[in-house]
C-alpha cells in the first residue's frame, strides 16, 4: 500500500506539472490551449493534495511532494487571482446621475442557446422576464430563428440573424436602432460574426461586436479562434465609437488569447475583481469556466452583471447592464501591445486566412 501511495503521489506530481506548464509556452495547439480552461480545478486539486501530502505521512518524500503541489497552486493562482474581489476591478461602477439616467443605459442578455436544445420557451420566458435592449443568442439555426419570431417577433424592432447547421448561427435582436449592420466571415468560411453601431435612446452611439470563433480541440490548432478574437481587439483599438465586444469566444478569461485581445483593443473586462462568472458547462458543475465574455469601452460604467439560470444548454446566459457617458478614467487597464506582438498578430492572421478548410466541430450534434 505505501508503494502504491508513492507512485499515486508521483503521478499525480507529473500530471499536474506538465498540465500547468505546457499552456505557459503559448504554442497553438488545441490540448495545450485545452489545458488554459481549467484552471480553477487544477488550483483546487493542487491545494488538496499539498494537504494531503503534508498531513498524510510525515516524511521527506511526501514533504517535498506537498511543495511541488503548493507551488502549482501558486502558478495557477497567479491566473485566476485577478478574477476575485481581491484584485482592482478593471470596470467603475455606475453612479449619480449616469446610474439614474435609464436613457444612456444598455441591457444585454447573451446565451449560447447550443444548437441541438429545442427548449425555445425557457429563453423566449427568460427575454420576457428581463426585458433587455439587446439580446445576443449564439448557436441558432433555422428553428431556433422561427421559433425567436414567433414569439418575440412584436418585441424588438431590429433584427439580424444568421442561422446556420454548422453550430455557428447568430441572432442579434434589438430594440434600440441598429445603424450599418454587417456580417462577416472574418476567418473561416462559415463561421459569421455581427458588427453593428447601435443608438441609445440619448442619441449617444456605441459599436457592438458579436462572436463565436472556433473552440480549441485535440486534434488542431487554435490560430482560427485566436486570428479572430485579435481581428476584433485590432478593429475596436481603431473605432471611432466606443465598442462592446461579446459572444462565447470558446476561449478563458486568463488565457494568452483573451490577455492579447485585451493589450490589442483597450478594452475592459467587468469580472476582473468581481468573480469568474463561470457560464459553461450548465450541465457539469465540477468543470466551468467562463467561456461567455463582454468586454466594454473605459466610457462604458457597469450597473449590473448575472449570470442567469439554465434555459436547456450548455451554456448559462449572462446579463448585462451598462451606462454609456463616464470619462475614460478606469484606475485599471489591461496594457498595450507593444509593436511587436501587433506585427506578430496581423501575420498570423494573414496566413490564418490563406487556409481553405471546413469550421471546426460543425459537424459535433450531427453525430
Amino acid at each position: 500500500m505505501s508503494v502504491f501511495l508513492d507512485v499515486l503521489l508521483w503521478t499525480m506530481v507529473v500530471l499536474l506539472t506538465i498540465a500547468s506548464v505546457l499552456p505557459i509556452t503559448k504554442m497553438p495547439v488545441g490540448f495545450i490551449r485545452s489545458l488554459d480552461f481549467p484552471k480553477e480545478q487544477f488550483f483546487a486539486m493542487s491545494v488538496g493534495l499539498a494537504g494531503l501530502a503534508y498531513f498524510a505521512r510525515p516524511d521527506w518524500l511526501w514533504g517535498f511532494g506537498g511543495l511541488v503541489f503548493a507551488l502549482l497552486a501558486g502558478m495557477q493562482l497567479i491566473y485566476i487571482v485577478k478574477f476575485t474581489p481581491v484584485w482592482p476591478r478593471q470596470s467603475t461602477r455606475a453612479s449619480g446621475a449616469l446610474a439614474e439616467d435609464s436613457d444612456k443605459h444598455v441591457s444585454m442578455l447573451a446565451v449560447n442557446v447550443k444548437k441541438s436544445n429545442r427548449n425555445y420557451d425557457a429563453l423566449t420566458q427568460m427575454v420576457r422576464r428581463n426585458g433587455p435592449d439587446i439580446v445576443m443568442a449564439i448557436e441558432v439555426d433555422d428553428d431556433w430563428i422561427a421559433a425567436l419570431k414567433a414569439d418575440l417577433g412584436g418585441m424588438f424592432d431590429h433584427w439580424i440573424d444568421v442561422p446556420k447547421d454548422n453550430g455557428y448561427g447568430i441572432c442579434v435582436m434589438s430594440k434600440l436602432r441598429l445603424i450599418g449592420p454587417e456580417v462577416r466571415e472574418l476567418i473561416v468560411q462559415d463561421v459569421p460574426s455581427i458588427r453593428t453601431e447601435v443608438r441609445l435612446r440619448s442619441g449617444k452611439a456605441f459599436r457592438l461586436y458579436v462572436v463565436h470563433p472556433e473552440p480549441p480541440t485535440i486534434h488542431h490548432d487554435t490560430k482560427g479562434r485566436d486570428s479572430e478574437i485579435a481581428i476584433i481587439g485590432l478593429e475596436a483599438s481603431k473605432d471611432p465609437l466606443p465598442s462592446i465586444v461579446t459572444g462565447d469566444l470558446n476561449d478563458v478569461a486568463w488565457s494568452t488569447t483573451t490577455r492579447r485581445f485585451q493589450r490589442l483593443s483597450g478594452l475592459l473586462d467587468p469580472r476582473v475583481g468581481r468573480g469568474f462568472y463561470n457560464t459553461f458547462s450548465a450541465t457539469m458543475p465540477w468543470m466551468r469556466w467562463p467561456l461567455d465574455h463582454l468586454f466594454h469601452d473605459p466610457a462604458f460604467r457597469l450597473i449590473k452583471m448575472t449570470r442567469l439560470g439554465k434555459v436547456g444548454s450548455d451554456h448559462f446566459p449572462m446579463w448585462f447592464v451598462l451606462a454609456l457617458g463616464g470619462e475614460n478614467d478606469n484606475a485599471v487597464d489591461p496594457g498595450e501591445a507593444d509593436a511587436e506582438e501587433k506585427m506578430e498578430t496581423r501575420r498570423m492572421i494573414v496566413e490564418e486566412r490563406k487556409r481553405d478548410r471546413e469550421p471546426i466541430g460543425s459537424d459535433w450534434e450531427d453525430e
